[in-house]
Parts: C-alpha cells; sequence; structure tokens
C-alpha cells in the first residue's frame, strides 16, 4: 500500500491518498471492484479532505507498527514472532543486586527492582525460598529446606549415614560429632585414641550450629576444653577433626570456595563452576598449639574475619592479594608440578558425592512446600563449597553454604571511621559470570526450545514437522538478540547426569526417601504417622513370624521418639526421614544377616520396590473391574479355544501336562506389560539366564546366591511361578522347565 503524503501538503496529494484509501477499504465481490459509493474527494470541502489524507496516514502508521508484532515471513512460508523478553524480580536479591544487575543487562533482559505486581519470569531471593511470593508458573534461585539440611548438624548427620554404608567414598568429610548428645561418645572415643597411640596429639575444631562467617568457632585438644558444656543443649555444636598440615601458599593457609548449580533435583543436575575463589589467612601458619589457638587470623580463613586484620590485601590482580582466583592458585601449583587433573576429578568427586547425601531429605521438603501434581515454582540454586587441600593435594570438605555472598564489592576506609563500597575485580569476575551463566540455563527460552527438540524427536518422521523445526532453528540463530550478545562461554560444567555411571550406586537413600514421601500419606507433612508406617510394612509384606505388627509398632514409637527429643521436636509427633532411615538400617539388618550393612540395605530396598511393582501391575491388570478382566484371562488361553465356552483349567495344570499346546499371539497392552515386567524380573534375578527350546537356562537368584527355587528377596517359590508363567506366555508349546 502506497505511503499517504503528510496533511501538510498541496492538494493535489491528499485527494489522491484518499481516493486509493476508498477504492482500497471498498469489499470486493465476484473478484470485480465496485465503485465506491462514497461522495468523490473532488467535492469534498479543502478541510474534510486533509482530515481524510490524515486520518489514511494514521492507519499506514498503525499498520507498519503491528507488522514487526504480526510477525514477517520466514523460510517455508512461517511467520517470525518477536522474542519475548524475560522478567527477573530483583526486590530481594539483597547483596547480590549489584551482580545481578550486571548480568540481566548483559543478557538482555528486563528487571524489575522494587517487584511486579505481573508474574515474572525469574525470582531472586537473597535468603531462602519463603523470601517472598513466588508465582506457580516462575523459577526461584532457592530451595525450600536447602538453608535447614546446610546447617552444620544436620549436613554432618547426612554425610553420616553416607558414610555407614560407603566408608570409603565418603572419606572426604572429617570425622564429627554433634554435641551434647554426642558428647560422651567423643570423650571415649579421643581417649581410646590416645591409648592406643600416644604419640597422636589431636586438635578439634568446636562450630556453632547456628554460626556463619566463623562466628563462635575455636580450637581445642581435649573433650574437657568445650566451653559453657551447660549451653549446649540450647546451643548445639558440632566439633570436628582439625586439619593440621595443610597445603600452603606462601606460608599461608588457604581454602577454596567453589560455586555449584543444582539446576534440578529431578532429574537430578549439577553444574560446577571452572574456576573460584582462593581464601588466604593473613598470618603464617603453625601447627595449632597453646601458644597459638586464639590466633585465628592463622588458622581460619573466612574472609569477613581476616579482612579486619592490618595484613589483610585488596588486590586489583587476580594471582596477588588475600582474596584471588582458584585457577591462579591451579597455575601454581602445576608449576610445583602437582597433579592438577587429578585434584580436579578428586574436586569433582567430592561435589557430587555431597550433593547425593543432601538431595533424599531436599525432596521430602521440595514436596512439602511443593507437592507433586500441584503447580508450583521451579528451583535452582547455587551453593558455595569450602574445600580445603591438604599437603598431598587431596580435597577435603569443610562445609556447604546455602548463601555464598555473591557481593562484587569491598568495604575500603578513606578516612579514620569513613567506609565506602569499592568495586572488587577479583569477586566481579568471578560471580558475575558464575550469575550470568546460571541466568543462560534457567532461560525459559531454552527450556522451551528443548521442549520442543524433544518433541520434534518423537514425531522425526513426519517430514513437514522437521522442516518447520529446522526452519524455527534457523529463525533463532538469525536472531542477534539469540547470539548472547557476543558472551563469553559458560564457566560452568555439568557434572551429573554426565558422570551418573559413576555414582549411580550412591543413590540408594534417594530410593529409601522415595519410598519415604510414598508412604507420608497426607501431603504436605514431613513425618510418617503410625498408621503410615504400619501401612509400608504390610504393603511391602515385611511382617513375617520373625516381625509381628506388634513389634513393628513398638519399633516405631521408640526411634520416632528418640528423634523428635534430638531434633527438639518433643511437642511434635510422628517419623522424620532420619528417623525412617534408622528403622530402615534395623529392618534390613535384622532380614538379612549377612553384612555388609549397604547390601543388606539394597537388598531390603529392592525387595520393598519389587512388592510395590507388582502390586501396581495388579491394580494395571484387575483394577478395572470384571468386564475389563476377561481378556487378560483370555491371554492365556491358546486361539482354538477362544471361540465358545471359556475354560481355563488347562492353566491350572499346564505345569504337569504333557500335551503340546497351539501357540497364541500376545494380546492387549496391558498383557504385554506384564509379559515384559515378568521377563525383566527374571533376568533381574539371574543376569545370566537366557531361554532355550527346552525352556531357561543358567538361572540362579543372584540376591540369596542360589539356583533352588526359593529367593529370600522375592519371596518364597515366587521365582519359580513367575519364571513358568512367563514360559507359558511367551513359548506355550514348550512342555519342560529346568529351574
Amino acid at each position: 500500500m502506497s505511503q499517504p503524503a503528510a496533511a501538510g501538503a498541496s492538494d493535489g496529494q491528499p485527494e489522491a491518498s484518499a481516493a486509493r484509501t476508498t477504492k482500497e477499504e471498498t469489499p470486493a465481490s465476484g473478484g470485480k471492484e465496485k465503485p465506491a459509493s462514497t461522495i468523490p474527494p473532488l467535492l469534498l470541502p479543502l478541510a474534510a479532505r486533509r482530515a481524510l489524507a490524515s486520518l489514511s496516514e494514521d492507519v499506514s502508521r498503525s499498520r507498519r507498527s503491528r507488522r514487526p508484532e504480526e510477525g514477517r515471513q520466514g523460510r517455508h512460508g512461517r511467520q517470525k514472532r518477536s522474542k519475548r523478553v524475560v522478567t527477573v524480580d530483583s526486590s530481594k536479591a539483597k547483596t547480590s543486586s549489584e551482580a545481578l544487575k550486571m548480568c540481566i543487562q548483559q543478557l538482555k533482559w528486563k528487571e524489575f527492582p522494587t517487584g511486579r505486581r505481573l508474574l515474572c519470569d525469574i525470582y531472586w531471593h537473597g535468603v531462602s525460598f519463603h523470601d517472598g511470593e513466588v508465582s506457580c508458573s516462575g523459577q526461584v534461585n532457592k530451595y525450600p529446606g536447602m538453608t535447614e539440611l546446610v546447617r552444620k548438624i544436620n549436613f554432618s548427620r547426612a554425610v553420616r549415614t553416607m558414610q555407614e554404608l560407603f566408608p570409603e567414598e565418603y572419606k572426604f568429610y572429617p570425622r564429627s560429632w554433634i554435641l551434647p548428645e554426642e558428647y560422651q561418645n567423643f570423650a571415649d572415643q579421643v581417649r581410646v585414641s590416645k591409648e592406643n597411640d600416644s604419640s597422636w596429639k589431636p586438635t578439634f575444631i568446636v562450630k556453632p550450629d547456628g554460626g556463619s562467617q566463623g562466628d563462635g568457632i575455636y580450637l581445642i585438644k581435649d573433650s574437657t576444653d568445650v566451653r559453657m558444656l551447660a549451653n549446649l543443649r540450647s546451643k548445639p555444636v558440632v566439633v570436628q577433626e582439625y586439619i593440621s598440615k595443610p597445603l600452603l601458599i606462601d606460608k599461608l593457609k588457604f581454602d577454596i570456595r567453589l560455586y555449584v548449580l543444582l539446576k534440578s533435583l529431578d532429574p537430578l543436575e549439577i553444574y560446577i563452576a571452572k574456576d573460584g575463589l582462593s581464601r588466604f589467612c593473613t598470618e603464617p601458619y603453625q601447627e595449632p598449639n597453646s601458644k597459638n589457638f586464639h590466633r585465628v587470623f592463622m588458622h581460619l580463613t573466612n574472609y569477613s574475619l581476616n579482612v579486619h586484620s592490618g595484613n589483610f590485601i585488596h588486590s586489583d590482580s587476580v594471582n596477588t592479594g588475600s582474596k584471588r582466583t582458584f585457577s591462579s592458585i591451579v597455575a601454581k601449583l602445576s608449576m610445583r608440578g602437582c597433579d592438577v587433573k587429578k585434584m580436579w576429578s578428586d574436586i569433582i568427586t567430592l561435589v557430587i558425592r555431597a550433593i547425593i547425601a543432601l538431595v533424599p531429605e531436599l525432596k521430602v521438603y521440595h514436596q512439602t512446600y511443593i507437592p507433586p501434581g500441584k503447580p508450583g515454582p521451579t528451583c535452582f540454586q547455587i551453593l558455595g563449597f569450602d574445600i580445603l587441600l591438604m599437603k598431598n593435594v587431596k580435597p577435603v570438605l569443610l562445609e556447604v553454604n546455602a548463601n555464598p555472598s555473591m557481593r562484587i564489592e569491598h568495604e575500603q576506609e578513606i578516612s579514620p571511621g569513613l567506609f565506602e563500597y569499592v568495586a572488587s575485580p577479583v569477586d566481579e569476575e568471578i560471580k558475575v559470570a558464575i550469575i550470568r551463566d546460571t541466568l543462560r540455563l534457567v532461560d525459559p527460552a531454552l527450556k522451551k526450545a528443548q521442549l520442543q527438540q524433544s518433541i520434534s524427536a518423537e514425531y522425526s518422521a513426519e517430514n513437514e514437522k522437521e522442516e518447520v523445526i529446522e526452519a524455527e532453528a534457523q529463525d533463532r540463530t538469525d536472531n542477534p538478540s539469540n547470539k548472547e550478545q557476543n558472551l563469553a562461554p559458560h564457566c560452568l560444567k555439568q557434572v551429573f547426569p554426565k558422570y551418573s555411571r559413576q555414582f549411580g550406586y550412591l543413590l540408594i537413600v534417594d530410593r529409601i526417601a522415595v519410598l519415604f514421601i510414598r508412604f507420608l500419606g497426607i501431603k504436605g507433612t514431613m513425618k510418617l504417622g503410625p498408621t503410615g508406617f504400619r501401612t509400608f510394612i504390610r504393603t511391602c509384606k515385611l511382617s513375617n513370624s520373625n516381625l509381628s505388627m506388634a513389634s513393628v509398632d513398638i519399633l516405631y514409637i521408640d526411634i520416632a521418639r528418640r528423634w523428635n527429643v534430638i531434633r527438639g521436636d518433643r511437642g511434635e509427633s510422628g517419623m522424620c526421614f532420619q528417623a525412617f532411615m534408622e528403622a530402615i538400617f534395623h529392618l534390613a539388618q535384622r532380614r538379612y544377616k549377612t553384612p555388609p550393612l549397604r547390601e543388606q540395605v539394597e537388598a531390603l530396598v529392592n525387595f520393598c520396590e519389587y512388592q510395590l511393582e507388582t502390586q501396581e501391575e495388579k491394580i494395571a491388570l484387575y483394577g478395572r473391574g470384571t468386564v475389563d478382566r476377561r481378556p487378560s484371562l483370555a491371554m492365556f488361553q491358546p486361539e482354538g479355544s477362544r471361540s465358545g465356552t471359556v475354560n481355563h483349567m488347562h492353566l491350572l495344570n499346564r505345569v504337569s501336562t504333557s500335551s503340546k499346546l497351539p501357540a497364541s499371539s500376545l494380546p492387549t497392552p496391558v498383557d504385554q506389560q506384564l509379559v515384559n515386567s515378568m521377563s525383566s524380573r527374571v533376568t533381574d534375578c539371574s543376569p545370566a539366564a537366557s531361554f532355550s527350546p527346552n525352556g531357561w537356562d543358567n538361572l540362579g537368584c543372584r540376591f540369596c546366591r542360589n539356583n533352588r527355587q526359593s529367593c529370600s528377596v522375592i519371596g518364597i517359590n515366587d521365582v519359580r511361578s513367575q519364571r513358568v508363567k512367563l514360559t507359558q506366555i511367551l513359548h506355550p508349546s514348550v512342555t519342560s522347565y529346568f529351574m
């Protein structure tokens, strides 16, 4: 359409423009244009002609403005849509607001520093999940319960549980005692160790459970040195073995603050930053003794403590000063001849194992505040791992922080008593990159693209859809806003599920958490009631002549009460997840007499999962009523006998009969699901099993390690019945079964 002239042009131009407008807006009929029935423009007054021209210009302008919104033609005739800007609510960001602001500007997203009445895509909280209201469709950078779980006592308990199951894998965490409940145990172990080795002169570090930034931490030599024993009931502490021989740089002790992104719980997705911070003490290190116990600037690496030392150095270089990049330390260690690749591998292993220890109970918290099946926000979180390197460059985990500082400036005294915040180049280089790449990973557009890719893979056979998807990918490439504006490469490296094969066997506690959540009953609760525990025992068929339901009730009351006292929940009833873990350990040791504990617990969990799977199959097969049961029963019937009267008596005698039966085709999808499940049970119980013309060969239970009919995991004689039943379905002509 031609563009109209301005209203202030000569009389001829507006008249022509008005005439074209009248002609275009007249509807066509029969493919021919009808003459306008309106008054000819030349007969209109001058003011009317100018008004008509102005109106035509407004219409053209509005059409031009709508054109980008409606989309322009792209490849394959598809219209390109303008990219929707991601919105971030940073009103609760607190100390990370400056770094977050820089990242949002780099990504060209939209920030709302004072909040927004409408919904945002991402909500950035500074402390916890509960800092503010979050939309059901949005994302929030905190997990519910993470702050509680990484507190020193709760984290020590989580790691200790894993140490009981996998003692060799969890040696990276120092030996710990929780006071006051384990004070006597701590005193006895120290006394016995000193008696056995007179040269052993240990040092212990005492950390308050709710402490942060080095507050309340001190060193001791003996259990009697613990301060204010009478106050431990109200202020519990964790006592750990002190690493007295750390790796030194420039004769100074240092630790590593490594940033880890927990992007997803289910499926578990972990990213580790390729660089971190190295925080140095400000006094040359000496092994602890009675003369230097009180010198915190020598023994404690906390930045919040050492920044007040007169020896603290604020440097604009990442290679010098009291706070440096970890990459600069790696370069120095490499020059010393240290195996930095092995060090990084050990650090990645440490991080994955620590996260695996946290995830089970974190899932319990998650289902409490965001129940499954109900709308709720998606969570992710940046964690701070404090790691110490020993002299042999072996990493040791000190603690995990749910709210690592993301401040990119530090205080500087410009005159006596007057301070101001100035930029910290080291903090900015590390923290801005981590926040920016975290936002890039949780970009809603990226999730949408991944969903489209999964859908396209499912329907990849359709050429037309493939072309559309290819066009969309090309459009995203052509869009300059999607090229990430020449941003630096990602500084976050995915380590899980990338290395899931090496660490999948550690997820046994995660499987126990799934059982616990399943039997909670009421959504939103975190404690298992007595009815739920009894239901768990009955459903999983754990009660027998050696474990009556009365014994189950006594076990529940004993464990639940003790843990309520330990956790300080005296007024609350129910069994918490840690108490449920203790009950599982007790049941496993009672049912399977052969150690180690890991195999006992794994066997019990396998047994419970099998019983639940069997129950679900029965519900799927027979839960639809009598009308739906008949086709399932017909699956075992030969085709020749399906017409007329149905007689199932031969099914009961099939094992003993010697007559060959005609083969039948596999029936309904539900029956096929049963066949697949039964086949997997045979191969799971007997990995070397194979089917021959004479039946099953190489059968032997891997759990009870025998080739008899009974199986202590799946149940008495159930293995044989499942194998026979499967053989009857798949190969009805086979009459001889070698079990």
